[in-house]
């Protein structure tokens, strides 16, 4: 359903003050409902953890961890998603200390400098980063202030490890022998509850401060747009760690009661959408990216391509996604292979191809996007589930003051908020907190606009906007969303370089083309075919694009690009030629 009727529309929610009332409230509205599913690998199912059982674990973890002496300490978690994350995360910060996120996919030196870097006195971590954290652990000066690694998977303490596993039964009988340490601490809605380190290396990493209210305004609010629907079952795809997957799906999704299935792994993702008979996705633009590529190239092989195509137009010209499950019966096949359930698609961290939108809406998947950063816990605005534009981040947040700042003539200028999610500010880095934080306006470094209907629309990063020397902003965004619209570009990163015959900016595009393709149409596809397809399509674009923005430097990369754990893309510049470029 997307229908201008719902524009000023509100869903009922209820006020929370932090965490632990946020899971004690679900608790007593949903207690036997499945809070987690967890695949069982000798059984080969999901099996359930009911709402009451997490909250039982939560809370005996936390009981023990006071008892360790680990009351108001940090603490931090780094592992792949699974039901211990997320009851570590839960148990600390309700009311032992302060959660501190890791990425799993650092490497041993990045992840030891961060836990300096937070002074924690804890670390909770999976099995399989075992391996990591032993050699973490051997940093002498590090062991000076962490001194209880605990792993997850343990059965029994061992050298010198905690199990995690032991402190939960040890938690559970304290407290049915009335220890009620955890119970009654007061959690301060206002105070440190979560430490985020932001995407980047170790040096540029900042640590971003959340509070309990930071993170629930911004689920409350966020739950008046957007409406999970009743017993619905979520897929955990992307890490835990960062504060879209927690925030915007763990967090939300037991706020309303929902399952949170975790996924295997990204290669698991269409297998477990059946198997969990899932409603819910949250992910970034390439995993839904991927999957639409997936649709077509069947429907390709099969000679449906066409048909498929025809069907889509139709349902677009009557509107049919809004005509309750004649999409679902149209595109049958296509629903079957995600389980048959998907209520809602929801894509954010990265801006999505507004065609990729429209067609799954077509077929009859409801998919919307959000913007946000982890500064503001992290969504600024979002569509509503049920009044969205496809190439719009969507409306401002309720409860969230959102201007531009400094608008060009064209309304374009950069993206500042306000509002009770904006975080506390940067851990013991006064400068930065003082450039982001000004006069009590997140300055979010990114540029957008609002139509006239009051949607917001992201044009780029200000640290990433390509200026020529006459004063002409150029998005890299804008042009690696033409270069990508064809189906034989998988990826693409756009710079300015310094230009060889006068001294003005010019484009330079790196690409990694979608090899699988070009083998698929010929096997013995040649090097020189591949850059010749690619000089061709780049040709179409200039000539459809004003001159200063023209790709004037291109390089077939042979490797995709390097990316963060939430699929984006690591930008970097550089202002060399590289050999096997193109003029």
């Amino acid at each position: 359903m997307n229908s201008v009727k719902y524009k000023e529309s509100l869903y009922e929610v209820r006020d929370v003050e932090n965490l632990r009332e946020l899971i004690d409230g679900s608790v007593e509205r949903f207690s036997q409902r499945p809070a987690f599913m967890v695949k069982d690998k000798t059984k080969g199912k999901f099996v359930s953890i009911s709402y009451k059982k997490m909250q039982e674990d939560i809370r005996s973890l936390g009981t023990s961890l006071i008892n360790l002496g680990l009351r108001g300490r940090k603490i931090a978690v780094i592992g792949e998603n699974s039901y211990y994350w997320a009851i570590s995360y839960f148990a600390i910060a309700n009311g032992v200390g302060v959660v501190v996120p890791i990425d799993r996919e650092l490497k041993e030196k990045e992840v030891a400098n961060l836990l300096k870097r937070a002074e924690v006195s804890a670390v909770i971590y999976s099995k399989k980063m075992k391996k990591v954290m032993d050699e973490v652990l051997e940093d002498r000066e590090l062991r000076k202030t962490l001194t209880y690694p605990i792993q997850m998977d343990l059965s029994d303490d061992e050298d010198g490890r905690i199990s995690l596993r032991r402190l939960l039964s040890h938690g559970m009988d304290l407290l049915d022998n009335g220890d009620r340490k955890y119970l009654d601490v007061e959690v301060d809605s206002d105070a440190l509850a979560v430490l985020l380190f932001t995407s980047g290396t170790t040096g540029l990493a900042k640590g971003v401060m959340l509070s309990h209210r930071n993170i629930v305004s911004n689920t409350v609010n966020m739950s008046k747009y957007v409406k999970i629907i009743d017993g619905g079952v979520g897929l955990s795809v992307l890490p835990m760690h960062h504060t879209y997957e927690m925030s915007c799906h763990v967090i939300t999704g037991l706020y309303q009661g929902m399952s949170i299935a975790i996924c295997e792994g990204l290669k698991y993702i269409q297998k477990n959408l059946v198997e969990a008979q899932v409603n819910v996705m949250l992910a970034v633009p390439l995993i839904f990216e991927m999957m639409h590529k997936k649709i077509f190239s069947k429907a390709k092989e099969s000679g449906k391509d066409k048909t498929l195509r025809r069907m889509m137009n139709i349902s677009r010209k009557f509107k049919l996604y809004n005509k309750g499950n004649i999409t679902r019966r149209l595109f049958s096949n296509v629903h079957n292979v995600t389980g048959g359930k998907i209520s809602q698609f929801i894509a954010g961290g990265a801006a999505i191809n507004p065609q990729v939108i429209e067609d799954y809406e077509a077929m009859g998947f409801p998919i919307f996007q959000g913007y946000g950063m982890t500064e503001c816990s992290p969504i600024i605005a979002v569509n509503k589930d049920r009044y969205s534009k496809a190439a719009a981040a969507g409306l401002p947040l309720p409860g969230t003051e959102v201007k531009i700042y400094n608008p060009d003539e064209k309304g374009i200028g950069e993206i500042i908020c306000r509002g009770p999610s904006v975080m506390l500010g940067y851990y013991r880095d006064d400068d930065a907190t003082r450039e982001a934080l000004r006069n009590g306006w997140l300055h979010t470094g990114d540029y957008g606009y609002f139509d006239q209907d009051g949607f917001l629309y992201v044009s780029g990063r200000k640290k990433s906007v390509i200026i020529t020397k006459n004063g002409k902003n150029i998005f890299p965004e804008e042009v690696e969303f033409y270069l990508t619209e064809s189906e034989y570009i998988e990826e693409a990163l756009v710079h300015g370089i310094d230009g060889l015959r006068n001294d003005d900016v010019i484009i330079k595009a790196e690409i990694f083309p979608n090899y699988p393709l070009f083998e698929n149409e010929n096997p013995e596809v040649s090097e020189e075919y591949i850059e010749e397809k690619i000089g061709e399509i780049i040709e179409k674009i200039n000539d459809t694009v004003p001159k200063y923005k023209r790709i004037k430097r291109y390089y077939i990369r042979k490797m995709e690009f390097e990316k963060t754990t939430t699929k984006k893309i690591k930008r970097y510049l550089d202002t060399n030629l590289n050999e096997g470029e193109r003029l």
